[in-house]
């Protein structure tokens, strides 16, 4: 993270910003850019500063459900990262699995999965996969881009970036969004590719898994009542659990609760506020929403700032 506000007066939407340093890499030979946010192996979170979700590794004990590959070469930096896939790709899961690289001898430039294993082949380089996961969004890649809002009024609006992905500075700024009890996040992808479209983030149908896995938290969105700047126009949304807990992660099942006809709507701000609400029938629950039938889908949020709601 470069830089960071709560809010911001140079636009109406109840949100801030969050500039990321963008990072480059190769996708079948062509160029891909993503951003570095949270890792589930300590030591590499601390030494990449990073938020360190022990959470995600769940994912590798799953059988490696729901990732996909990143490529770190060891003793070649001029060598650019490889990634296995990226959302133009329909096996796309920002959750990569970190694999190391390096070269047996002269060091040789290659840029995709197939010249890595054609150079393992060769006994050229050799390769050691980790069981350390990164949460790694590709914002840029082959074709595509996430959109940016210049109107900057609401939640969702034309897109969850305040500017195009500048390459050439090699950063990218985000809105900042907020939910109880304490998170600031963006987003960056969702598991359900009808999704991504409305809500004008990538797909990414390969995270799916993740939720099997056993490597995700939740978000409960409300889907009427309060008016305000939550994801669906109400109130707030409100997490499981915090940065920092055991059990928190930045992908985020999605649910819907949606306020029963004739009750008296008011602000909830925790999850035991919301579960007791809806063991008292004043609330119903919807996996996804209440379009996608039952539907449970997966967002991607990172969490680069903590900071209590009032």
């Amino acid at each position: 993270m470069l830089d960071h506000a709560l809010w911001a007066d140079r636009w109406k939407g109840d949100f801030g910003f969050v500039t990321f340093k963008l990072h480059h890499g190769l996708v079948d030979g062509q160029d891909a850019y993503f951003i570095r946010t949270d890792a589930s192996d300590k030591a590499f979170a601390e030494a990449e500063k990073l938020v360190y979700v022990p959470l995600m590794g769940q994912a590798v004990k799953a059988g490696g459900r729901g990732l996909s590959a990143i490529y770190l070469f060891d003793g070649a930096p001029a060598q650019l990262p490889i990634l296995s896939t990226a959302p133009h790709v329909g096996d796309y899961s920002p959750a990569f699995r970190v694999h190391r690289v390096t070269f047996t001898s002269t060091p040789e430039r290659v840029s995709s999965v197939a010249e890595i294993e054609s150079a393992v082949n060769a006994g050229k380089v050799a390769v050691s996969q980790t069981d350390i996961v990164v949460n790694y969004p590709v914002v840029k890649w082959p074709g595509g881009e996430l959109p940016h809002d210049d109107s900057r009024e609401v939640y969702l609006g034309d897109g969850q970036l305040l500017e195009p992905v500048d390459v050439a500075g090699e950063k990218v700024t985000f809105k900042l969004h907020s939910c109880y009890p304490a998170s600031r996040y963006i987003v960056t992808d969702v598991s359900m590719p009808e999704m991504a479209e409305g809500m004008k983030i990538a797909p990414a149908p390969g995270a799916k898994d993740l939720t099997d896995a056993g490597a995700t938290a939740k978000i409960l969105v409300f889907g009427n009542g309060l008016e305000g700047s939550g994801p669906m126009g109400f109130q707030k949304s409100v997490t499981d659990t915090n940065v920092g807990d055991e059990k928190w992660s930045p992908y985020w099942d999605h649910y819907t609760f949606v306020w029963q006809d004739g009750t008296a709507t008011e602000l909830l701000k925790s999850e035991a506020d919301i579960l007791a609400t809806e063991s008292a029938a004043k609330l119903k629950r919807f996996p996804g929403t209440p379009d996608t039938n039952g539907t449970l889908f997966m967002v991607n949020c990172p969490v680069p700032v903590v900071a209590p709601l009032a």
